[in-house]
């Protein structure tokens, strides 16, 4: 059999899937956050391009990718599923393990899949400027890149911590043609107010999108775009598990275990909503999200409307929260260090339908040496989460039983963490229940 299972591009889906069609209970709507009521979507157009505002609220089950956008997509899609033989054989399970590696796009993550469309949107309506967050980086250096390819310019606001920690990140970002400032940053008000109160701010995801999104609502030739969470996002990230399913079917196999790490939740939703209308038709698949215990939003959050941001900028989300003022310990897996989750995910985690866990880096740190070791690629510190629930799966599956799991990025600019795991520095914090409940505590009340 062979390794690697390539699906032929003429083959590459020219729909994202939409499913908001198919959740069990519909999705909670977005709050104003002054009036509490349900947003109007001519208030989103300060920041968002209307096609975007169209997707984030559509009803339509497919959604046409347009072409110039498959175009891009060209450069790297499909990406292969391939068979971790040797991580089987060093494990001595019976299943099988598979991985989708998205870390072959130029921007080394799964991330060109929505920055490309969402760039593309905001050229077609005549804006100049993108804005946005990063955590690890790999948000900021996709959008980077979907910007050079569409001749936009990009401003990224990345987490004080990660933007200290992975350098090579900041110059990806800057030879794409980027800018780039850590947050907080004296760049924006809420950037400015956070640096009076607590000048040695490491930051979060929170408050770099409190900038990004103040930075485009206060210029009117510059739009927001996010990474992770909101739905559009997750429509453009199917094409993921659409692939996978395709290429499963070429070689007569099923998945019995999708697993994921989840920050926002846009790489674990790329790869289990298409499986999604054949699960709640009976079929036997378990969908696992895996997260960090020092962020532990579906493990340990609460689902509930908060804000998507420190500031308070954002519409009120109905998701699995840890409080919106959380502020998470510097671990490595930056993009993992979200507060809140994808409302889409959080439903059906509520639902019982998406299944979490968590450890702890030092442990994801060892799976990741472990694959290193066997399949010889190096994730990145986030993508290793998956690896180590993959890991733990497949010691539990039964011999004819498939783990999927998703590679959702490289760590080849991320050897300083590496560097910092392989000389034991590297700590484990599982986060207090005591500071849950006190930044819980500054959620809004809504009836």
């Amino acid at each position: 059999m062979e390794l690697k299972i390539t699906l032929p591009e003429s083959e590459m889906p020219r729909q994202w899937y939409n499913a908001l069609p198919d959740l069990p209970t519909p999705l909670a709507p977005p709050l104003d956050p002054q009036t509490k009521q349900p947003v109007d979507p001519a208030q989103l157009e300060l920041i968002f391009p209307k096609a975007v505002i169209e997707q984030e609220l559509s009803s339509q089950r497919w959604l046409p990718i347009p072409e110039p956008v498959l175009d891009i997509y060209r450069l790297y899609r499909p990406t292969p599923l391939v068979r971790a033989e040797r991580l089987e054989k060093a494990l001595g399970v019976k299943c099988k393990i598979y991985y989708k590696n998205e870390s072959v796009s130029p921007a080394g993550s799964h991330k060109p899949n929505t920055a490309i469309p969402q760039a593309y949107y905001n050229k077609m309506e005549g804006v100049r400027r993108i804005s946005t967050e990063t955590g690890a980086g790999q948000w900021g250096t996709a959008l980077s890149f979907a910007c050079s390819q569409l001749g936009l310019d990009c401003t990224v606001y990345m987490v004080k911590v990660s933007y200290t920690q992975k350098p090579y990140r900041r110059i990806l970002i800057n030879a794409y043609g980027g800018e780039i400032f850590p947050s907080p940053s004296e760049n924006t008000k809420t950037g400015r107010a956070m640096l009076a109160q607590d000048p040695d701010c490491t930051g979060s995801l929170g408050l770099a999108i409190s900038e990004a999104v103040e930075d485009a609502a206060t210029h009117d030739d510059t739009r927001y775009a996010l990474g992770s969470v909101l739905n559009h996002v997750l429509h453009h990230q199917t094409i993921i598990g659409l692939e996978v399913e395709k290429q499963l079917a070429m070689i007569g196999a099923k998945p019995d275990y999708l697993v994921g790490c989840v920050g926002g939740g846009s790489n674990f939703a790329g790869l289990v909503l298409p499986f999604l209308p054949r699960k709640l038709a009976g079929e036997k698949i378990r969908f696992i999200a895996v997260e960090p215990k020092a962020c532990p939003t579906l493990t340990r959050g609460q689902f509930r409307y908060d804000y998507g941001d420190v500031a308070k900028l954002t519409p009120l989300l109905k998701m699995h929260t840890l409080g919106h003022a959380f502020m998470p310990a510097p671990i490595h897996a930056g993009g993992l260090r979200y507060h809140g989750g994808a409302p889409i995910v959080c439903n059906l985690a509520n639902e019982g339908v998406v299944e979490s866990t968590a450890y702890f880096q030092t442990e994801c740190f060892e799976a990741a040496k472990l694959f290193l070791r066997t399949e010889g690629f190096l994730p990145a510190p986030e993508t290793s989460h998956a690896i180590k629930a993959a890991i733990e799966t497949a010691k539990q599956a039964g011999p004819d039983e498939s783990v999927v799991f998703l590679y959702s990025g490289h760590g080849l600019l991320d050897l300083a963490s590496y560097d910092a795991f392989l000389q034991g520095k590297l700590t484990d914090f599982a986060y207090p229940e005591s500071n849950i409940t006190e930044a819980l505590k500054a959620c809004p009340d809504v009836d």
